[in-house]
């Protein structure tokens, strides 16, 4: 698939060479608020890994032979419904202002629609004000808050009394544990996206032999998912599976990020972890 508009011409990622939307990538996040420092074979193995976009669902714009824009995408069943997720969209600074970005887009949409997706998804950072107004006028609306918390020192996390047995779980005990557990959980931290993080850590507490609370860690303290049952909440449960966690890892220092959960956010500030000036927009269009 080759489509020219205005001598700019647009192909699949799956008909380019990687190294060409590596590029577009690293060209349009140049001046970003956010410094990206990524060898090609990291941004490979992430971007077209957990993230989950792929290839063939992905559009890149040249003009000539050089890259000036990217789009990548990703389709999976998210909250039960068939989802198309923007993974990023990078236009190089020279060419911001001249349609490459609505025509990236109209390719994604249109690519989610021939799928049967119904509905777009793109996390965007607060502050991104040009960003924010571009993706409104296209029809998307935001919808839930991304917040960022890190405690430097877990050590003062005290220990707390409570009855429970705290264990490591593997990753398919995991799931079947939290199954029933719903809530609102970002694409990052969703299970098809943390079971592919080969470092992540999984535990259960045990109150009477009933799974009662779960945690996802990584090995340097990145938290991806912690939960407790609602009639065992306030019991110290999930300070227990911290503790388990700093023993066992060695950590000296934990971070997470997670939507919209006031429970959460009061429960980390009461350990310690301080809310980050970073915060994220999740939002979508509905098809």
């Amino acid at each position: 698939m080759v489509i020219v508009e205005n001598q700019i011409h647009y192909k699949r990622c799956s008909n380019v060479e990687d190294r060409f939307i590596f590029k577009a990538f690293m060209d349009g996040f140049s001046d970003y608020m956010v410094k990206f420092d990524f060898t090609e074979e990291d941004f490979l193995k992430r971007f077209f890994g957990p993230e989950g976009n792929f290839r063939d669902t992905s559009f890149i714009a040249f003009d000539k032979d050089q890259p000036v824009g990217v789009v990548l995408g990703g389709i999976k069943t998210y909250e039960s419904i068939k989802t198309m997720r923007c993974g990023t969209l990078a236009i190089h600074p020279n060419y911001r202002g001249k349609k490459v970005s609505h025509k990236l887009m109209e390719l994604h949409k249109d690519e989610a629609i021939k799928h049967g997706c119904k509905q777009l998804f793109l996390e965007v950072i607060v502050g991104n004000d040009r960003a924010i107004n571009f993706y409104k006028k296209l029809g998307y609306e935001k919808v839930f808050d991304i917040v960022y918390f890190s405690n430097r020192n877990v050590t003062q996390i005290q220990q707390s009394e409570t009855d429970v047995s705290v264990k490591r779980l593997d990753i398919t005990e995991f799931k079947q544990g939290i199954k029933n557990w719903n809530y609102h959980i970002n694409w990052q931290n969703d299970l098809e996206f943390i079971e592919q993080i080969l470092t992540n850590n999984f535990y259960g507490a045990f109150v009477n032999g009933v799974l009662t609370g779960a945690l996802s860690i990584g090995t340097v303290g990145n938290i991806s998912y912690l939960m407790v049952d609602k009639l065992e909440r306030g019991k110290g449960i999930a300070t227990q599976l911290l503790q388990k966690a700093i023993e066992d890892l060695r950590l000296t220092k934990m971070s997470t990020f997670f939507p919209n959960n006031s429970l959460l956010e009061g429960f980390f500030k009461k350990k310690g972890f301080v809310k980050g000036s970073l915060t994220q927009y999740e939002m979508y269009m509905l098809l």
